[in-house]
């Protein structure tokens, strides 16, 4: 099933490292603090030393997760691609195997016209401008099939009716164990299965990041807020042009909204 949310799980973006940034700048931060001893005092507990610790290791866990939930996801997504790229090859042999035996003209149109949304084809041919100018003048409008046939959900369901075609009609008897209706029946049962792991996979990430999203980009709780209010402590300091603050002025703690 392709959604909207797999669009943003197929790549790693550029913004994921940018999470990883933080964290790295969350770091150093915390190292400055410590070499400070004493001076590092402020009274708010989200901005003391052993909170930015526990915010850091947090943040450290929610990253690994969204690691390991990508390549959970990413691995179920290549498996369901890999096992639907064969089924196009298989579907045309059972279609050839159907026509070639004695059925009705009508039920091989059937079979080619659940062939043709298998494979994302339009079951009839494109009207062009004129065609739907020239029926609009007559007052009639032809609906046209959608060419977008083709996520991983339509296709089952079509693969299922294609096998359920076939079953239904005795006529329908190979010899070739693959293109009988019970095999065929497996390699759905197959699909579907890849199918659902790949869509599982895909929430747990979604998961994963909002929960990274959570201990990173909170406002005022999460680990950007909270960094650049311990800058303003330590500007608070010895002011804007003083060493505490200079020497971390230069990291930088991004907000990032994915």
């Amino acid at each position: 099933m392709t959604t909207s949310t797999e669009t943003h799980v197929k790549k790693v973006s550029t913004s994921e490292t940018g999470h990883a940034k933080n964290a790295a700048n969350f770091e150093q931060l915390i190292s400055y603090i410590e070499s400070l001893s004493g001076v590092y005092n402020p009274a708010k507990e989200a901005l003391k030393l052993p909170a930015l610790k526990n915010q850091y290791q947090s943040a450290n866990k929610t990253l690994a997760a969204v690691n390991a939930a990508y390549t959970v996801h990413a691995n179920a997504v290549a498996d369901r691609e890999a096992a639907f790229k064969s089924l196009g090859k298989l579907i045309m042999r059972a279609s050839y195997s159907f026509k070639a035996s004695e059925t009705s003209d009508e039920l091989k149109e059937n079979i080619t016209g659940l062939v043709k949304k298998l494979q994302g084809r339009r079951a009839s041919p494109k009207l062009t401008e004129e065609e739907k100018k020239a029926l609009a003048e007559k007052g009639l409008q032809k609906n046209q099939i959608s060419s977008s046939r083709m996520s991983y959900d339509s296709r089952l369901d079509n693969l299922d009716k294609f096998i359920d075609l076939l079953s239904s009609v005795p006529q329908y008897a190979p010899n070739e164990e693959d293109l009988k209706a019970t095999a065929l029946k497996e390699v759905y049962y197959d699909l579907k299965a890849k199918n659902t792991t790949a869509i599982i996979a895909e929430h747990n990430l979604v998961n994963a990041r909002i929960a990274r999203n959570e201990i990173f980009y909170k406002d005022k709780t999460g680990l950007v807020d909270i960094s650049r209010e311990v800058k303003k402590y330590l500007m608070s300091l010895d002011g804007a042009t003083g060493p505490k603050y200079k020497a971390i002025s230069k990291l930088r703690f991004a907000q990032i909204n994915m």
